[in-house]
């Protein structure tokens, strides 16, 4: 039977019982991954299955659609990373118009009660839940009595002196700040994705670059130096220096998120193959260009700084 479902109904998934865990878990942070882990290790004393429970899309870029808010993480990489933590089951919910309209009570009859047969339910601090997010901790505790769970939430997680959150390691993109946003996620901030063929214009211009789609609104856009995982194959300990642009290559009249990274003196074909890149240091915002020699120009000072960065990097990294 598959690990992952998408339906509100059908019929009971866990027989036996489960122990749910609830959230969001955009990006994986350390409180998410405290949750999950929590969850887990319940489920295990218990003899019962894991089940995470979230939601595709999440309920604020539904509620956005104008206006996405930025995403951390793909659907994909949340996927893999939610199984990767010891999760028996992922329902990766559609959140639709109908379960937007559907109140607390009868989200936790028909879903936690009824396909997952929840024996405990764990959330996050303040995890709100249905209808205008009407459940809460209160009112899984009042129902939980009735129908034969028990439910509780961990303690917030700090790190460095603040409280771990999505929104914060968003913001800390936003300015650049990758030791802020690793020390909150747990680990450096990464971008996975299947390399698909692009215009190839990077080719033309000197830089062949590895091109990862990004069909969500991303966290952060600019010119970055990098370190791309996954370009020797298997061999995960040795990343390969790049410069990447993530944007929408306004000065080619470009609309859709791009990630696109120029390996430093790669020679091979990497079409089809699954890279995480990883963001180390913020060159420069994304800019207009007058003409394709200007930008030209400008990508070769890119990619000399981002060497050097990368070059006192890959040293502390050797005396570390």
């Amino acid at each position: 039977m598959s690990r992952l479902f998408r339906d509100v109904d059908g019929g009971s998934l866990c027989p036996r019982g489960s122990v749910v865990c609830i959230g969001a878990f955009d990006g994986l942070h350390l409180g998410h991954r405290a949750l999950l882990r929590h969850a887990v290790a319940r489920a295990q004393a218990l003899g019962l299955p894991a089940v995470a429970l979230s939601f595709e899309p999440l309920p604020r870029e539904f509620f956005a659609r104008a206006a996405p808010p930025p995403r951390l993480t793909l659907p994909r990489d949340r996927i893999e990373g939610l199984l990767a933590l010891g999760i028996d089951k992922l329902g990766l919910l559609r959140f639709n118009a109908a379960l937007a309209a559907m109140p607390a009570e009868e989200f936790v009859r028909r879903v936690l009660a009824g396909r997952l047969g929840a024996r405990e339910i764990w959330i996050g601090p303040e995890f709100r839940f249905g209808y205008r997010r009407g459940g809460d901790l209160a009112l899984l505790r009042a129902m939980g009595a009735e129908l034969g769970f028990g439910a509780d939430q961990i303690v917030p997680v700090q790190a460095h002196g603040e409280r771990v959150s999505s929104t914060r390691i968003r913001e800390a993109l936003v300015e650049g700040d990758f030791a802020r946003a690793a020390a909150l996620l747990g680990r450096p901030y990464a971008i996975g994705g299947r390399v698909v063929r692009g215009r190839q214009l990077g080719r033309t211009l000197g830089f062949p670059t590895a091109n990862l789609r990004f069909p969500k609104t991303p966290a952060l856009s600019g010119i970055y130096a990098t370190w791309v995982h996954g370009a020797r194959g298997t061999d995960r300990g040795q990343p390969w220096p790049a410069v990447s642009s993530f944007g929408t290559r306004p000065t080619v009249d470009g609309v859709e998120p791009l990630l696109e990274a120029h390996l430093f003196d790669f020679s091979g074909d990497l079409y089809g193959r699954h890279l995480e890149v990883e963001f180390v240091a913020k060159l420069r915002d994304e800019e207009k260009f007058p003409d394709l020699p200007a930008l030209t120009a400008q990508m070769h000072r890119d990619a000399a700084q981002a060497r050097r960065i990368l070059s006192e990097s890959d040293r502390l990294r050797a005396t570390a």
